[in-house]
This record gives C-alpha cells, structure tokens and sequence, in this order.
C-alpha cells in the first residue's frame, strides 16, 4: 500500500529505466554492445531459514521475492484460503505441492511442517490467532500491520511476542519508518531536545484512492481478496488501523508513549456502501502530559492535496516533519538544529531491512521483539480513535482496554 507520491517515484525510476533501455538498444545497434547483464544472484549465506508464507496474495508474493533477494531464506510451506493463490505461488517459489494448503485451515497444516519461520499476511483480522499459534508451534513470526483489528487481538499479539522471548523466538512486525536515514535523523534531534516542549502534533492518513466495496455474497469469501477486505471493518479494522497504522506507529516510535484519551468524529458518506468502513474522520488525542494530537483520515477518490502519511510535531522552539516519502525535516530559528532530508522507496527498503533484521536476530539468538511493544501501542491508540469517532464521545484508554470489545467476522459457508 503505496503513499501517493512513493508511486510518483516510482514512475520516475521506470522511467529513467526506460531511456537507460532504449539506450543500450541504440549502442547495441550502433557499437554492437553486450546484452543487458543478468540480475544479481542472491547473496549467499552460511544459512538457509526455512520459512511458511501464510497468505499468498498480492503482498505475500511482493514480500517472497524481498526474501529471496536477501540469500539467507528458502520458502518450504505455503498457505493461503483460495488454493488458486497457493497454487501459483507454490510454482513461482517450487515448493513441493504436498505443502501447499488452502481454506481457513491451511495455516496449521503449515505450522506443522518443518518451517523455522511463519510469515503472517493474509488478512488482519485473522494475524493475532495465526501468530499465537505460531509461536506455540515453536515458529519465529514475520507479521505484517495492521496485525490486529480490536482490543483483545492487539493485547494476544503482545503476549505472543512475551511467550516468543520466552522461547527464544523472534517475532518481528514489518514497519518500514524508524529504517530511513532522513526520518532517523529527524527522530535523534528530537530525542536530543530540539523542538523543545512538545505542544501539538497534526497527522494524516489520507488514502490515495477508495478500497473496492463491491455487494457483499452469501459468505464473505469474495472480500478476503483484491483489497476489498480494506471496507470491512471486522476484516480491516477500518482504514484508520489498516491504513494510517503506518504514520501512527512512525509517532509512537518518535514520542515513546501512547495518547491516554480521544474524542472525535466520523462518517460513512459514498454512496450505496455494502461493508461498514468510515470515508472520513478527525480524531483528537491527548497524552499524560497534556499533548494535543489532531489526525485527519479519508478513503475518498476525492483527489485531496495533502501529503497522505505525514505527521508534524510542533514544539515550543521548533518544528518536525514526518512522512513516507518526500521532506523530512526539523524546521527551527537555530540553524545548528535545522535539518531537511527526503525519505526514499520506505516501503520495499524498510521491509529488506526488515528481512535483514529478521534473519541476523535468528541467527545471533536476539530474542527482544521489541518492534512487537510498539505494535500494541500503536494499534490501541488507532483503536481508541475509531471508537471515540464512531461513538462522537470522549474514550479513554484505560476504558477502551477496560472494555476488551471483540469483533466477530461472519464465517459461516467458509471453507475450512
């Protein structure tokens, strides 16, 4: 889930690798130049990790090739609800086709393998289960966000995470902000003082275009795929979890700590909705200390100006800025703390470094699953906004966990 302007870079890259390849073309032609050289084989490692994907759609093929890429891993079980997934996959990856599962089901038929690590993205509201599981199984866990939907699978997801350093396991949640150089260096100023008192915080998860919302079947089978699980909020846990979770996590790493309370608004106004997520909502928080925290989101096909993952802290003595992709930059009258710096392509190169992360911590025994705390933080606080929006009240934390609201998706008719 590309923010706007990272696709733009894209475009840009294609681009520029397009006259590069018209170039050679031309010299081939002119100067009889070699053919284009082939890709670089992966790295080679002392080690082969054994690893069981565990959703085989759009973002579990993207993520394969990343860990291909990197040399240290080798794909032994796949799994995934709709065997046409497992299926072309497991000829892409030539996993052997008697470790090829479907249905809801599938998942523990590949716990059951030889697998040293289960990597989790199927669909979110399924993730806390699949990763206790996991890890009951003896499994390291590579978990993509949002890997929760309520309150009671954020807190299991925690406690998996404890019992995986107990084991001494790894259980490692993809987020790709704190891996950029410019936002790094954006986060050691603040850390060192420089914007002083924090007053305000503004944030946006603003979707680029609307998730699909075609009319709901007899079962929910047709919205496990192609996005549309994105507009059920028992599937998502609405666009706020599923979506702004990246920019909301970036401000639980920056400011250590998540908000106490919210209050806020939301609507659903597109016409002729068939799954319950919001189109639209603004949310404030407030932290211990009396920090003020505004975020905007909206899944609209509205063509909005805002920078669709950013966050601003505002400060007594300065400004910080914080986005996926474009300026980051700490913005102050002292020039020796003045700082702009441009975030690159964070979504593939923070999952590589992921990946990296994941395999050095197997490999050296670093159990700590640190990325897991802030994971919980993260979601509760996307939580607590979407019931205090929902609910047009004022929600605290403490009453949100308190409460230990579970959603239930309809699974009847569902293969198992």
């Amino acid at each position: 889930m590309d923010a706007k302007n990272t696709s733009v870079t894209r475009r840009g890259v294609l681009g520029g690798a397009a006259a590069t390849a018209a170039l050679l073309a031309m010299g081939k032609g002119v100067m009889g130049a070699e053919a284009k050289a082939a890709p670089a084989a992966p790295p080679k490692r002392d080690r082969k990790i054994k690893v069981g994907l565990i959703g085989c759609g759009g973002r579990g093929t993207w993520l394969s090739n990343l860990f291909l890429k990197h040399g240290g891993y080798e794909f032994v079980a796949l799994a995934d609800y709709f065997d046409a997934h497992v299926q072309a996959l497991g000829n892409k990856l030539k996993v052997d086709k008697s470790r090829r599962f479907s249905g809801l089901g599938g998942y523990k038929k590949l716990l059951d393998t030889d697998c040293e690590v289960a990597m989790v993205l199927n669909v979110p509201y399924f993730y806390p289960q699949h990763g206790a599981d996991a890890v009951a199984a003896g499994k390291h866990v590579y978990m993509a966000k949002p890997v929760a939907v309520d309150v009671p699978g954020t807190l299991l997801v925690g406690e998996s995470a404890k019992k995986a350093t107990a084991k001494n396991l790894c259980f490692l949640v993809d987020y790709q902000l704190p891996h950029d150089p410019a936002c790094n260096e954006v986060y050691k100023r603040i850390q060192a003082g420089a914007l002083g008192k924090m007053v305000h915080l503004i944030s946006f998860g603003i979707a680029w275009h609307a998730w699909p919302d075609p009319v709901i079947g007899k079962t929910i089978e047709s919205r496990l795929k192609d996005q549309i699980w994105l507009s059920d909020t028992a599937l998502s846990g609405d666009t706020i979890v599923s979506y702004d979770i990246h920019i909301i996590d970036g401000l639980m790493w920056v400011l250590g700590q998540r908000p106490v309370r919210a209050s806020g608004f939301s609507r659903t106004c597109r016409e002729q909705p068939h799954g319950d997520r919001t189109d639209s909502a603004a949310v404030v928080y407030e932290f211990a200390d009396g920090t003020v925290w505004t975020h905007f989101t909206q899944s609209i096909d509205n063509n909005i100006d805002i920078t669709t993952l950013s966050a601003s802290l505002c400060g007594m003595k300065a400004t910080a800025h914080l986005q996926y992709g474009g300026k980051n930059y700490i913005r102050t009258g002292d020039q020796k703390q003045h700082y702009s710096g441009t975030c690159g392509p964070l979504f593939e190169q923070g999952a590589q470094q992921n990946i990296a992360d994941l395999y050095d911590n197997i490999v050296n025994g670093k159990f700590d699953n640190h990325t897991a705390q802030r994971a919980v933080d993260g979601h509760l606080a996307c939580i607590l906004g979407r019931e205090a929006a929902a609910r047009k009240c004022v929600l605290t934390m403490d009453e949100l966990i308190k409460e230990n609201k579970r959603i239930e998706a309809n699974l009847e008719g569902l293969k198992a």
